[in-house]
């Protein structure tokens, strides 16, 4: 029919090997054209294929399509490095370092040895023997009904003194009515009395300052940890309840002590 054209796709693909689709047009166009149109209005039809107006519908809008945003990925925020110096931990740790310098730029203090000590042997132990007494120990004797002066003799095999500090008093009378019998123990003459300036009543730490100060008593206690904290200080023997006897440690002239 004259005014169609008919174009195969596959004769289009042939010719517009690397080419654009206007040339593609232009050519297919102007092969077959020559039928239907005259050679005068031929150049005429193909440059109006070129030039079509786009004739918008009454009825709809034109509006711009939204544009895509492709999603980033593996992308991070950026973070402060652990290592800077305006993070806390790096700023106590900063501290921390300047304060170990300036002690270490001190001068250190070297305890003085005491002249007491060959050693380990405490020299100034003797009899008669000054045995400082905690509140369990008196407790435990009373249960155990043991009469505390002669049983240290026992243990000892020479005279023996018990001492009490004030702390100790302090922590007995705190007691109550249940430890009466504890009370009039420690009140007994036999019992030599050790004043301390301590400012709470706690009988443990009192107990440790005097035997660092003075090398020259026998702790006599059965709370463990006491035990523990006494034996990390040098020459100090410790006097303890094992069945119905006492015992010492670190003392090789306790010959009457049960090994």
């Amino acid at each position: 029919q004259t005014g169609t054209v008919s174009l195969s796709w596959h004769h289009l693909f042939q010719l517009g090997k690397g080419r654009r689709w206007s040339t593609i047009v232009r050519r297919s166009y102007s092969t077959r054209i020559d039928a239907a149109y005259p050679t005068q209005g031929r150049r005429q039809h193909i440059a109006n294929i070129n030039v079509a107006p786009v004739r918008a519908s009454p009825n709809r809008t034109a509006t711009m399509g939204k544009a895509k945003i492709t999603r980033k990925f593996a992308v991070t925020k950026k973070l402060m490095s652990p290592k800077d110096t305006r993070v806390k931990e790096n700023l106590e740790k900063a501290k921390q370092k300047e304060i170990q310098k300036k002690k270490k730029e001190e001068p250190r203090h070297v305890e003085q040895a005491n002249s007491a000590l060959f050693f380990q042997y405490n020299t100034q132990l003797g009899p008669p023997y000054h045995v400082l007494v905690d509140t369990n120990f008196i407790n435990f004797s009373i249960r155990k009904k043991l009469d505390m002066v002669r049983a240290m003799m026992d243990c000892l095999l020479a005279k023996c003194i018990p001492c009490i500090t004030d702390c100790v008093m302090g922590e007995l009378e705190k007691l109550g009515g249940k430890y009466k019998i504890a009370l009039r123990l420690a009140k007994d003459p036999r019992f030599e009395r050790v004043p301390c300036n301590c400012k709470g009543c706690y009988a443990d730490d009192c107990i440790t300052n005097l035997v660092k100060q003075w090398k020259c008593f026998i702790v006599a206690t059965c709370d463990k940890e006491l035990r523990g904290r006494i034996r990390k200080i040098p020459g100090v023997p410790c006097m303890y309840i094992s069945g119905y006897k006492y015992t010492i440690e670190r003392m090789p002239e306790a010959f009457g002590a049960p090994r």
